[in-house]
C-alpha cells in the first residue's frame, strides 16, 4: 500500500503545485522519487546499484530466469523489488537503482550513507562505453521529463555524440563522479560485490554464479546455463522485438522499432565506443578520464599495465 501511495503522491502532487517555479517543480519531483527509492532501499534484501546503461537490464533478466526456474515463476515476469517475493517468500526483495534521487530525499549527496549496512551488487562499465550508450538512451528512449529531472540536454535538441559525452551532465564527467564516489565509499558500505560489465560479457556463467552466491543462493550448473541462454543477446533481441515483457512497461520495448539505436538491446559491444570518434576526439576523452577517474575498477591505462591492481575491490568482496 505504501508503494502505491508513493506513486500517487509522485504523480499527483507536482501537478497540483503547477504554479511553482520550474526549479521548485524539479526539486519536488526529485524529492518524491528519492522518498520512494528510500522506502524500497530500507526494505531490500539486496541492492543492485549501477550508472545507467551499465548492463542492469541484462543482469536483471539473468537473475529473473534463475528465480523463474528455481521457484516456478512465470517466464514473462521480470524481478522488480518485491514482486517475486510476494509470489514466493524464498525470492529476495531486490532493489535496482541508478542512485539518481536518494540524495534528494536523504541529503547524503557526498557519501553512500544511505547504503551503509546493505548488501550491494555494484555493476560498473567502462565509462566511455557507458557515456556513448547513455547518448543513444537520451536521444531515442528517454522520456522528456527524465531529461529535465536529470539535467540532460532538453528533448529535441540536436546534440552531437562527442559534445554529449564531453558535457558536464550525463557524459563522462557524470559517469566518473559516480564511479569515484562508490570507490571512496565501498569500505564504509561494507558488503559490496563489484561486477564489471566486461567480465560479465567474457564469462557470463561465472559472474552470474558469483552474484548469486553473494546473494546467498547455491546455483547449480543447469540453472546457470539456462539463465545464460535465456539472457543471451540474441534471445533478448528476439524477446524485445516480440514485446515479451510488455508488462514491464518501456523497460524492454524499442523507442522506435524502425530505428535500431532505439532498442534497449542495442550493440552490447565491449569497447564499441571507438567506432564513433576520431583519433583526436578519443584522445580528448581519454585525457578527461585519465585525469579524473580514480584507480580501482580497471579502466585506466596504469591498471591495464598492472592487472594485479585492477581487481582490488573484487578480491576484497570475494574474500
Amino acid at each position: 500500500m505504501s508503494y502505491f501511495l508513493d506513486r500517487v503522491w509522485r504523480e499527483v502532487l507536482p501537478r497540483a503545485l503547477f504554479f511553482l517555479p520550474k526549479s521548485r517543480h524539479i526539486a519536488l519531483e526529485r524529492w518524491l522519487r528519492g522518498r520512494e527509492e528510500y522506502r524500497k532501499l530500507r526494505g531490500a534484501d539486496v541492492v543492485v546499484a549501477s550508472f545507467g546503461k551499465s548492463g542492469r537490464t541484462w543482469l536483471r533478466i539473468l537473475l529473473s530466469r534463475f528465480y523463474q526456474q528455481r521457484l516456478g515463476l512465470p517466464e514473462q515476469t521480470l524481478i522488480g523489488f518485491d514482486n517475486f517475493h510476494r509470489k514466493n517468500a524464498a525470492a529476495p526483495r531486490l532493489f535496482f537503482t541508478h542512485d539518481n534521487y536518494l540524495k534528494d530525499y536523504s541529503g547524503n549527496g557526498d557519501s553512500k550513507a544511505d547504503f551503509y549496512g546493505k548488501k550491494v551488487v555494484l555493476l560498473v562499465r567502462n565509462p566511455y562505453d557507458t557515456a556513448v550508450s547513455q547518448y543513444f538512451q537520451w536521444k531515442h528512449r528517454m522520456r522528456p521529463v527524465k531529461k529535465v529531472l536529470n539535467g540532460y540536454p532538453p528533448h529535441g535538441d540536436d546534440v552531437a555524440l562527442f559534445d554529449f559525452v564531453m558535457e558536464e551532465f550525463g557524459g563522462l564527467d557524470t559517469v566518473v563522479d559516480f564511479l569515484n564516489l562508490w570507490l571512496q565509499e565501498a569500505d564504509a558500505v561494507g558488503d559490496v560485490l563489484v561486477v564489471r560489465y566486461e567480465d560479465l560479457r567474457a564469462d557470463t556463467a561465472g559472474e552470474l554464479a558469483r552474484v548469486l552466491t553473494f546473494m546467498g543462493q547455491g546455483p547449480n550448473a543447469e540453472e546457470i546455463a539456462e539463465a545464460v541462454h535465456f539472457a543471451s543477446i540474441e534471445n533478448m533481441r528476439r524477446m524485445e522485438k516480440k514485446n515479451v515483457f510488455s508488462h514491464a512497461g518501456r523497460l524492454m520495448t524499442p523507442g522506435d522499432k524502425h530505428e535500431p539505436d532505439s532498442f534497449k538491446v542495442r550493440r552490447a559491444k565491449v569497447g564499441g565506443y571507438r567506432d564513433y570518434f576520431s583519433d583526436e576526439q578519443l584522445a580528448e576523452m581519454e585525457a578527461l578520464v585519465e585525469s579524473r577517474l580514480q584507480p580501482g575498477f580497471g579502466y585506466l591505462k596504469c591498471e591495464e599495465a598492472d592487472k594485479a591492481e585492477t581487481e582490488v575491490l573484487r578480491q576484497r568482496a570475494s574474500a
